[in-house]
């Protein structure tokens, strides 16, 4: 193992890694909540982000009472641009994810964006000199082959599709320029500041896409907020406040690849709540994701 992953592996901890696992399961509730919104999906991702933002500023300002202001960045371009940079790309993979939802199928859309842990190992490798041990690489197979075992199914080439297939694969770059961007960041910038400002920039990148839509921008009724709140409180506030948090302690790969526990929680809740069937590829895909997950965990250790 190269000396990086060395000096990372010296700073994991295990409330990190249970951290990051949490977040993986608040934001694998996202489709659950996106299903029931009556808004278009990327007027959601806005709504997602923006009414998230009262709720951080909040935090933001206990933050700097207690902590100071060592770790919020001050507001000019040199301090602000890593920020924006994490902002964007987190605008970019929920667009171009609920786009290709709208495309393609929702199995080949999972399926691709997935894909992120292989991209941001790549990214790691390419621009940071990360290198991974054999048995990281060894766990990052399990945990995708347990995401394809999940999805692939139903996973079918269809060039009418194609094009909504190929947003899903550019949706595993955004995320996987998410994760490393946000891991660079949270060096430096406290959770609670990158969340904030993924929130504020986010937002602003989102509101004209969302804005010149086909359909309905703002819930028709007032019971039509209460997804949108459950995805800006829950998803973002805390399942992206938890991930952000972790990746101070663990490299940007094995964050992604941790997060491949997303579409098993998804699956898990659509058979609870739709009662979408289960069946035998679920479990073996759960148990090679979590065996996966565990094995990467041991690799980074090493």
């Amino acid at each position: 193992m190269s000396d990086q992953i060395a000096k990372d592996a010296d700073h994991i901890n295990m409330s990190a890694f249970v951290a990051l696992l949490v977040g993986g399961v608040a934001i694998g509730t996202s489709p659950i909540f996106m299903r029931y919104a009556d808004v278009t999906p990327t007027s959601a991702a806005f709504w997602r982000l923006a009414l998230s933002i009262p709720l951080m500023v909040i935090w933001q300002i206990y933050d700097i009472r207690k902590n100071g202001k060592l770790s919020t960045p001050k507001l000019n371009f040199s301090e602000m641009k890593l920020i924006v940079v994490v902002g964007f790309f987190f605008a970019m993979d929920l667009t171009l994810w609920h786009w290709s939802v709208r495309l393609t199928t929702v199995a080949n859309a999972t399926l691709l964006a997935n894909m992120a842990a292989i991209f941001t190992a790549v990214g790691g490798f390419l621009f940071f000199g990360e290198r991974f041990s054999k048995t990281f690489v060894g766990g990052m197979i399990l945990a995708l082959m347990g995401a394809m075992s999940l999805m692939g199914h139903s996973f079918e080439l269809n060039p009418e599709r194609l094009f909504g297939d190929f947003l899903g694969l550019f949706t595993a770059f955004a995320y996987a320029g998410y994760m490393i961007a946000s891991a660079r960041a949270r060096k430096k910038f406290s959770t609670v500041a990158i969340v904030l400002g993924t929130a504020v920039f986010g937002s602003l990148f989102l509101l004209p896409i969302a804005l010149n839509e086909t359909g309905d921008f703002i819930p028709a009724t007032l019971a039509g907020w209460g997804p949108l709140l459950a995805l800006a409180w829950f998803t973002h506030v805390v399942g992206q406040s938890l991930i952000v948090y972790a990746l101070a302690h663990l490299p940007a790969a094995f964050g992604s690849v941790s997060l491949l526990i997303q579409p098993l929680v998804a699956a898990i809740l659509a058979w609870i709540l739709f009662a979408e069937a289960l069946g035998i590829y679920h479990f073996v895909g759960a148990t090679l994701i979590i065996a996966g997950i565990l094995v990467c965990k041991k690799g980074v250790r090493r």
